[in-house]
């Protein structure tokens, strides 16, 4: 075989390992995809053209972070390739500032970068206020082979109500109402609270009730919870401008908790009504007086202090609920909140 020949068959073996190692990578970026499935974040859509020294300098102010940026989202194979598409999640090795807290990131989304979404997962599981509760399908009566615990997979029997009958293969949320009870010397919240605690899948009709399977448990499942059509929220929420000048207040967290930090959720005073839209996000803020002198009772009122970021999840008429995505101290029932101020 002579030189050219074996340089011929040289070229189309590098052809074919270029080929293979490009289906490689397309391999792994379907993988990746999935894996970003469950995780909660913020995340930038790549565009053709994108690097990550160009996203480093794009969310960090620097494009020297490139390294942190790729070793935090192993799902890349190679830096050097990164495909139109993909999403790459914003955020930095452990000690260093985190992408989606800092401050560029936040204006960005304020002004309605299309290619900037916040993944959440959990976004079904998340309840909501009403001033009326509503108007349930049913209520779980029993549960077969009389267990103590309902968990997935277990067969229960639904009563049903409103006189709308339950529909063979229809998804319900499994829920209860609980009184909204706040922080002493609050002045209480007139709604009631929808605290999902799983869904439950109708599988056959009998006179008077229906038989289902717990396809999904969220919390504790009890006799007596209720039931409502199942309707999904999608977990990619699109940023949307805020409403200018608004304020209100947190009404408490989700879970009832003293102190309410990042990741929690939560309930606000603000609704549809109000112009707010899940993908708004608004300041947890304090703001204080000070004595003009050490002589005088005369004070000033202070500048507004930001110390948290609210994401809205979904929306009611008179109330929205909402993600705490940065906290930079606890916050608690009552808490202030306002168009951002940064």
């Amino acid at each position: 075989m002579n030189c050219k020949s074996k340089f011929q068959i040289f070229i189309r073996l590098m052809i074919v390992c270029t080929l293979l190692f490009n289906f490689s990578l397309n391999l792994c970026a379907e993988e990746r995809c999935e894996k970003l499935e469950y995780e909660n974040g913020f995340y930038y859509t790549v565009q053709k053209g994108d690097t990550l020294w160009d996203l480093s300098q794009k969310f960090s102010d620097s494009p020297w972070q490139w390294p942190d940026l790729w070793q935090e989202n192993k799902q890349i194979p190679n830096p050097h390739w990164i495909y139109s598409g993909e999403r790459i999640r914003l955020y930095l090795k452990e000690g260093a500032e985190s992408i989606a807290k800092n401050k560029k990131i936040k204006q960005k989304t304020e002004t309605k970068n299309e290619h900037i979404t916040y993944h959440y997962s959990k976004i079904n599981q998340v309840g909501f206020i009403k001033r009326k509760a509503v108007n349930p399908s049913g209520t779980i009566l029993k549960v077969k082979d009389t267990k103590v615990m309902i968990n997935e997979s277990d067969i229960v029997y639904i009563r049903e109500e409103g006189g709308i009958p339950l529909s063979e293969g229809k998804k319900y949320y499994i829920y209860r109402t609980i009184k909204p009870v706040r922080a002493q010397k609050l002045t209480p919240y007139s709604g009631v609270q929808h605290y999902f605690t799983g869904v439950v899948e109708i599988f056959k009709k009998e006179t008077g009730f229906a038989v289902g399977k717990i396809i999904k448990s969220y919390r504790a499942i009890n006799l007596y919870d209720l039931i409502m059509p199942y309707e999904p929220l999608s977990p990619e929420i699109t940023f949307k401008s805020s409403v200018k000048g608004l304020e209100g207040t947190i009404i408490l967290a989700e879970e009832h908790k003293v102190i309410i930090g990042e990741t929690d959720i939560a309930f606000i005073d603000k609704g549809s009504r109000d112009g707010i839209m899940p993908g708004q996000q608004y300041s947890i803020f304090y703001q204080e007086k000070a004595r003009v002198s050490a002589h005088s009772d005369q004070a000033v009122l202070l500048p507004p202090v930001q110390y948290g970021i609210l994401l809205v999840l979904r929306t009611e008429e008179d109330s929205s609920t909402v993600l705490v995505t940065d906290s930079e101290k606890g916050a608690h029932d009552g808490a202030r909140i306002c168009y951002p101020l940064h």
